[in-house]
C-alpha cells in the first residue's frame, strides 16, 4: 500500500493511513464502517482499492484475509503438525501459536524507513536519549536502556517515579529523543510526560500495541506490536523483537564507538572481578 501512496488523492492517503494504523482490523470492517472511521465516502474506499490493483472493496478484504492467513500459517507449520496429532494441544503450544501470530502481525506493520530513522536517532551522538516504560513494559524499557547505555553515552532511564520526571524534562529539547513504552491499559502519566516533552521540542519514539496508545498522536515514530496472548496479561515478546533489532542496528551504526566502550567495560568487570573467571 505504501508503494501506491504517490498516486492517491489526499482523502485516499488518509484512508490508507487508517488501514495501516489499525491493520488488519480496519480493513475487515464493513465498507460503511471503514469510510466513517476514515471520514471519507464509500466511493473513495472503492476507488482506492482499484488504484491498488483490486476489483473493489470485497477484493481488498479478500486480499487482507489471504495475507493474514499466509503470515500466520507459514511460521506455524510445525505447530500445525503437532496440533494435527493432538487436537488438545498442550497450553505451551497454544501460547507459542499466539506468539507467532503476534510476531508476524507486528512485522507486517513495521515501516522499514521508520525503523531506520529510529535507529539513526538513537545512534546520533548529538542527541540525548531518555527512556521510560509503563507498569508492564518497564522491563522492556530497562532492557533497551541497559544496552544503549553500553553502546553510547547520553542515555537516561527516567526511573519508576513520575515525581522525578520534571527534573529530567529540564534537559529535554530539540536534540532529545524520548522513547516510551505504553500498551493497554494506557497510562495517563506517560501521556502527560509525552505532552511535556513534545512541548520542549523532543522527538518521541513510541512502542505500543496493535490498538495504539493515545501517545501515538504525539509520536514522531510509532511501532505497533501485537500483544494478545491466552493469558490474563499481554505478551511483549513482539515488542522485544523490535527492541533487540534496534539495539543491533544502533550498535552497527556506532561500531567503533561501541567497541571502545565495551572493551573499557570489560576491563572494569575484570578489575572488579564481577564475573567468575574460568581461565
Amino acid at each position: 500500500m505504501r508503494r501506491h501512496m504517490a498516486q492517491l488523492t489526499l482523502s485516499e492517503r488518509h484512508l490508507a493511513s487508517v488501514l495501516m494504523e489499525d491493520y488488519p482490523i480496519a480493513g475487515l470492517q464493513s465498507i460503511t464502517e471503514l469510510a466513517q472511521a476514515a471520514q471519507v465516502s464509500t466511493p473513495t474506499v472503492v476507488r482506492m482499492a482499484r488504484k491498488l490493483g483490486l476489483d473493489g472493496f470485497s477484493a481488498l478484504q479478500e486480499a487482507l484475509r489471504s495475507e493474514i492467513s499466509d503470515q500466520i500459517k507459514k511460521p506455524m507449520s510445525k505447530l500445525d503438525e503437532i496440533a494435527a496429532e493432538d487436537q488438545e494441544a498442550h497450553k505451551l503450544y497454544r501460547f507459542a501459536a499466539a506468539v507467532f501470530r503476534n510476531l508476524h502481525g507486528t512485522l507486517a506493520r513495521v515501516d522499514q524507513d521508520e525503523f531506520d530513522t529510529a535507529a539513526a536517532l538513537m545512534a546520533d551522538p548529538a542527541r540525548s536519549i531518555f527512556i521510560e516504560g509503563g507498569r508492564i513494559t518497564r522491563s522492556n524499557a530497562d532492557y533497551l536502556f541497559n544496552h544503549l547505555q553500553i553502546i553510547r553515552p547520553g542515555v537516561t532511564d527516567l526511573g519508576r517515579s513520575s515525581g522525578v520526571w520534571p527534573q529530567y524534562l529540564l534537559d529535554m529539547d530539540a536534540n532529545s529523543v524520548l522513547v516510551l513504552f505504553d500498551i493497554r491499559r494506557y497510562e495517563s502519566d506517560l501521556l502527560k510526560l509525552a505532552k511535556l516533552a513534545k512541548a520542549r521540542g523532543s522527538r518521541i519514539v513510541l512502542f505500543t500495541d496493535q490498538w495504539g496508545s493515545p501517545i501515538g498522536q504525539l509520536a514522531d515514530i510509532c511501532f505497533n506490536s501485537h500483544v494478545e496472548a491466552p493469558s490474563s496479561w499481554d505478551s511483549t515478546i513482539a515488542v522485544m523483537l523490535l527492541i533487540e533489532a534496534l539495539i543491533a542496528e544502533v550498535q552497527t551504526l556506532l561500531a567503533d564507538e561501541s567497541r571502545t566502550r565495551i572493551e573499557e567495560l570489560e576491563s572494569m568487570f575484570t578489575a572488579t572481578r564481577m564475573f567468575r573467571d574460568f581461565n
